[in-house]
């Protein structure tokens, strides 16, 4: 996944952690040993010359190509991408350690540049292949298995056909990338790292101070609170510049392309019908007062006050354990977990800990939240954390791990068809999620254990569902808004609130200064649109995991089947094993009932 925020945390935070044992730190040398690896050097060779071999081979005769010749084209073209994905992987990977570091950045700058450069020769392809006629592709799946293997990435491709432009514009786009989106993106990126926060005469980074908002002390948490606040108001106009950008830079395309909106290019990367995505949204939305705004009243109660501020919303509640769990501890909970539900899943989540695969410790410039990112099909994933012994930091290594095993299995599908689509891309993560959580619901010795555990849980289900659809709402309203003029940072911020009052409801005040914060989430910079994938992936897998609690004896079989696919399947044959169709108008309700469940036990417990 792509990385939360760019964090850097400070000295005198890192003196204040709780020893949580040794750590595992990444070993990138499975991609390459360093910047000056000669397999490196001879890899970007390799590229260079490939890519213009591959043009010259095959431009402006695909269609004339029988089927063994295409199917030769298409492998050529995957290798391209694996050599070309383990480079980027390894130069991003660099950079997401130390982000503050001038000389990882300016080799991440320069590694996107050249492949940039170097790919220009191949945005042919997909533009001629798109061009292909229905009857010359139904031929070649008919000839050969090979490209017929490859119908389902040729399918999701095909559905971008009509919004494609000229070869010209089209290579345009692509060589203009570099100075464009993914400029701002870095800037972005640098700008989050560079950020310092005084709360209480400690100089902090933004992971630190963030994770401050989870402090016993209430206190604490609001000089935590209002530090944030601070520090994005004095950058707010930086921020509004790039959102500004980026958002007009997207409605130029979109409306040179005529996509019919702002949405529809995530909808058909995710290869998910905009009524899904629709009919989840308004779900979610109707259900707003039964989830979010009963908890969070509920919640008030709980902490003995009238009204909750922004820096309550993930504050302990009074029976939490505030012990910090080792690295060790979570390690074994987790893994525990997974085996418990097969002993497969643990297999495949155990190199992560002992071969390097994941970065665990927070450091000074390290980016900020948590990632997992599957590199290439010839290699393995990398899991990022900034791991501090919170009971949610658990249950982020869990996610991330489940995200890890998915990409191992998928790999099997080869570089073009193991990618899946964001929407069943969080499947595993969020299944692992809730495992670990059963797991450690069935050992609770004492009610006030499980209390504490379901009321974590309804959070973490709340941060999933409620607050990603809030801010898939946010980016529709700044997007639509955007298309009528330049937005100030006031009327940024005022949709912002405007959104979270909505969703989280009457229990909250709102400081001054909350209004700014929408500035530090990724998301809306480096991928419109995406956060839908979370409540969709939360639904779908409480519907998942519904029937895995029924005992059914097969149902292990099929999830690994079904992850193993990665996206060589359409959801609906996905998950017609399992009985589920998306499509269902019902079946988000079932999935936010289970919340609204768990949120009548603990009312029960009052």
């Amino acid at each position: 996944m792509i990385p939360k925020l760019p964090p850097r945390d400070g000295a005198a935070a890192a003196s204040a952690r709780p020893d949580l044992g040794p750590m595992p730190e990444w070993r990138l040398d499975d991609l390459y040993a360093g910047e000056d690896d000669p397999k490196l050097a001879a890899d970007l060779d390799w590229l260079a010359a490939e890519a213009a071999a591959f043009a010259a081979d095959y431009k402006d005769r695909l269609a004339g190509l029988d089927a063994a010749e295409i199917a030769r084209c298409i492998a050529r073209y995957e290798r391209i991408g694996q050599v070309s994905g383990r480079i980027m992987s390894f130069a991003g990977l660099r950079h997401y350690q130390n982000t503050t570091d001038p000389l990882r950045g300016k080799f991440y700058g320069d590694m996107q540049a050249r492949l940039t450069e170097i790919s220009s020769a191949l945005v042919f392809f997909s533009l001629e292949l798109n061009r292909v006629p229905d009857e010359v592709l139904e031929g070649w799946y008919t000839d050969s298995p090979e490209v017929a293997r490859y119908r389902p990435w040729i399918r999701r491709l095909r559905a971008f056909r009509p919004y494609q432009l000229s070869d010209e514009l089209e290579r345009f786009l692509h060589d203009h990338s570099v100075v464009g989106a993914t400029a701002w993106n870095r800037l972005f990126d640098e700008t989050m790292a560079a950020l310092e926060f005084e709360v209480d005469g400690e100089t902090l980074g933004l992971e630190a101070t963030l994770n401050l908002l989870t402090d016993t002390d209430r206190a604490r948490r609001q000089a935590a609170g209002e530090a944030l606040a601070r520090v994005f108001r004095a950058r707010l106009p930086l921020f509004s510049r790039i959102m500004n950008t980026l958002v007009k830079e997207k409605e130029v395309e979109d409306r040179w392309r005529g996509y019919p909106t702002p949405q529809t290019p995530r909808h058909l990367s995710n290869d998910v019908e905009a009524e899904v995505v629709a009919a989840l949204r308004d779900a979610v939305v109707a259900a707003y007062p039964r989830i979010s705004h009963r908890y969070y009243m509920m919640k008030a109660r709980w902490l003995g006050l009238e009204k909750l501020e922004f820096w309550d919303r993930n504050a302990p509640l009074p029976w939490h354990d505030p012990r910090p769990i080792p690295w060790a501890e979570a390690r074994e909970i987790v893994l525990a977990a997974y085996a418990g539900f097969d002993p497969r899943m643990a297999e495949m989540a155990a190199p992560f800990f002992d071969k390097g695969w994941i970065d665990a410790p927070v450091k000074p410039g390290k980016a900020p939240g948590a990632f997992a990112h599957p590199t290439v099909t010839d290699a393995h994933p990398y899991v990022l954390l900034n791991y501090l012994g919170k009971p949610r930091d658990v249950m982020t290594l869990a996610h991330e791990l489940g995200h890890g095993v998915h990409q191992r299995l998928a790999a099997g599908q080869g570089e073009l068809l193991s990618s899946t689509p964001l929407t069943l891309a969080e499947t595993a993560s969020v299944f692992g999620e809730m495992l670990t959580f059963r797991a450690l619901l069935d050992r609770a010795e004492t009610p006030a254990a499980r209390k504490a555990l379901l009321a974590g849980k309804v959070e973490d289900m709340i941060n999933t569902v409620v607050r990603q659809i809030a801010f898939y709402d946010f980016e529709c309203r700044i997007h639509a808004a955007r298309r009528e003029g330049e937005l100030t940072p006031d009327q940024i911020n005022g949709i912002w609130l405007e959104i979270q009052r909505e969703s989280l409801g009457p229990a909250f005040n709102f400081a001054e200064g909350y209004e700014t914060f929408w500035t530090y989430i990724p998301h809306f910079i480096h991928s419109p649109f995406y956060v839908y994938a979370y409540a969709f992936g939360d639904g779908l897998v409480n519907a998942l995991f519904a029937l895995y609690e029924r005992g059914d004896p097969d149902f292990q079989r099929r999830y690994f089947d079904m992850l193993a696919a990665g996206g060589s399947k359409h959801h609906k044959e996905l998950l017609a094993p399992f009985g589920l169709d998306l499509a269902d108008p019902e079946f988000w309700d079932q999935g936010l009932g289970l919340i609204g469940r768990m949120i009548d036990e603990l009312e029960a417990m009052e």
